[in-house]
């Protein structure tokens, strides 16, 4: 058995999963919302429902992503039908990748059902559609998407239940987009003020901080935005060449390729070596 043929069985077993479309049809439901009642105002826009789009996203990507992935390897190793799996014979790396692609497929299955429905009515409802622009939210989008697949399937293959997978896929959703991307006490950020501000009285940079905060991929997504949306809008900051390139929106592609890559290279080294009794 191969990688195509983890990816189609995979695929198969989950594709009818009701909460993944349920949370996918909402986001879809959304932008049908969000394009129609922009259009009945004054100044019909489709960028500010873009914009409006890709600020629900961060919320509802990482929900999409994480239902859709983090019981891929958990939930058949607590059955123990991973066994069955592996004596087709496939080797433990196909599983994890056919796994994750076949994932990423039915997420972006369903990002891209939300944005079609939505790039379909602009065009029925609106007298101008900047498709160059849609196309870049979209496709940044599909990448934050990707990144958290890949977190999720990473999240299910260090554990060996569906709760530590659960408990590990909310702990990541709660850090990286709650505490992760503000800058009050109860944060990250704060929490470093905190032990170098106040505790050893070392001042941490401003740009330290922003740096940190674009570690969260969710953080990244928002600030790669300034690459899909024309300069100035919504108030984005025009480019400033005394800004640090790791502050640059070209940069959060960077990270949010990272999140792509790292946390499925750690789930597969882990579940690799695991022993599945």
């Amino acid at each position: 058995m191969s990688l195509l043929a983890v990816v189609r069985k995979d695929f198969k077993d989950v594709r009818r999963a009701k909460l993944l479309w349920f949370v996918g049809g909402i986001y879809t439901l959304f932008a049908v919302l969000f394009f129609y009642t922009g259009s009945t105002g004054e100044d019909p826009r489709v960028l500010l429902q873009l914009w409006n789009m890709s600020g629900l996203a961060v919320l509802f990507i990482p929900l999409v992503a994480l239902v859709a992935a983090y019981l891929s390897i958990a939930g058949e190793r607590e059955s123990g039908s991973i066994k069955f799996l592996l004596s087709i014979p496939n080797r433990r790396g196909e599983v994890v990748f056919g796994k994750y692609l076949s994932r990423a497929g039915l997420v972006a299955g369903a990002i891209l059902l939300a944005f079609g429905v939505a790039a379909v009515l602009s065009t029925v409802w609106y007298p101008e559609v900047d498709f160059p622009t849609f196309a870049r939210v979209v496709g940044l989008t599909l990448l934050f998407a990707l990144a958290y697949v890949s977190v999720a399937v990473g999240i299910s293959a260090l554990t060996a239940s569906r709760s530590r997978a659960m408990g590990g896929a909310i702990g990541y959703f709660f850090v990286f987009n709650v505490l992760w991307i503000q800058g009050s006490a109860f944060s990250v950020v704060g929490a470093l003020r905190f032990v170098f501000e106040d505790t050893l009285g070392v001042e941490i940079a401003e740009n330290t901080e922003l740096l940190v905060q674009s570690l969260s991929p969710a953080t990244a997504y928002l600030q790669s935005l300034r690459l899909a949306f024309p300069e100035g809008y919504r108030d984005l900051p025009p480019a400033d060449p005394s800004t640090p390139f790791y502050l640059e929106p070209e940069f959060m592609l960077v990270v949010l390729a990272a999140w792509v890559v790292l946390p499925l290279l750690v789930g597969y080294l882990r579940f690799e070596r695991a022993d599945l009794g």
